[in-house]
């Protein structure tokens, strides 16, 4: 039997993206406890608020036991090789998730690995912030298909991966980035394949926001480019959202972003702490999401 991984949203078919969706709508009494009685490793290189509290209480609400490693504890390719710490483990677990630095890392662990790898965020995606961000549109507006969302700075891991989702999921994804942060042509490529949605590129916020019904940011400077705030508060300056920029919008607009936020640099103060903001329910809806791809991974329809 071949073992499911969920590195990138693109593991997954259209179809079960959907089916990861109704199973974070479930009650955790349907779900059953697929876990029970295994446990789940979660190696964190990157500390993290809502990924290791989410993924912590989605396992233990699935019957699992989860175990907390932080980076140094392991010392991927410094203390042990990937290849060594991924073969002892799936002795342990009946999961292991890593949220790492190095999107390589998480490949080389699905290369090797007896039970499912989970990306809990990478260089290259982070698939579980997608999920839930595609729960929390889908809670908003219902069927999300025709729906337009975009995306208002750095074309980064969580952009990425929130347009696979929309696009599978139908929506037109429009993104915003400055010149040198942008998507290629061939990535809009490859994102406009994926699904029935479509997939637009600017570098002009007030044209991908216009009538847009979900509006997304990110931090303008990641985990690991802290030598690099001067230069990018400076490239971004003019990509911030503010409530200039949401009237732009679509009347039904909402305000999203995966956190932590820094308020009065990629959005007003007055966005994310007003009533179009879905931040905290998007947060919240992160260990959902865990745990229907958890669900899903151990093997539950």
């Amino acid at each position: 039997m071949t073992v499911r991984h969920l590195l990138n949203i693109v593991d997954l078919s259209v179809d079960e993206l959907a089916l990861i969706g109704d199973l974070s709508d479930r009650s955790i009494d349907d779900l059953g406890r697929p876990l029970a009685g295994g446990g789940v490793a979660l190696i964190f290189e990157k500390p993290s608020n809502r990924t290791r509290q989410s993924m912590e209480m989605a396992v233990v609400q699935l019957g699992g036991h989860p175990i907390y490693t932080r980076g140094e504890e392991v010392g991927l390719d410094a203390r042990e090789s990937v290849e060594d710490v991924i073969q002892i483990l799936e002795g342990y677990h009946a999961m292991v998730a890593a949220r790492v630095f190095s999107h390589g890392v998480v490949e080389r662990m699905a290369a090797l690995s007896t039970v499912p790898v989970i990306n809990m965020l990478s260089d290259w995606s982070h698939p579980l912030q997608a999920l839930a961000d595609v729960r929390t549109m889908r809670h908003e507006f219902g069927a999300l298909s025709g729906r337009a969302v975009a995306w208002v700075g750095d074309y980064n891991n969580v952009a990425r991966s929130l347009g696979e989702v929309c696009v599978m999921s139908g929506m037109s994804v429009r993104f915003a980035c400055p010149d040198g942060f942008q998507p290629s042509t061939a990535e809009c490529d490859r994102l406009s394949q994926l699904g029935p949605g479509d997939v637009a590129s600017t570098d002009d916020p007030a044209e991908a926001v216009a009538g847009a019904n979900a509006i997304h940011t990110d931090t303008w400077v990641s985990m690991g480019q802290e030598e690099e705030v001067e230069k990018r508060h400076k490239i971004f300056d003019t990509y911030s959202v503010t409530d200039a920029l949401m009237s732009l919008a679509a009347d039904d607009a909402i305000f999203m972003h995966c956190l932590p936020a820094y308020r009065g640099y990629e959005v007003a103060a007055s966005v994310i702490d007003g009533p179009a903001s879905r931040v905290i329910r998007q947060g919240h809806d992160r260990m959902h999401a865990a745990r229907g791809a958890l669900a899903f991974l151990g093997g539950v329809r």
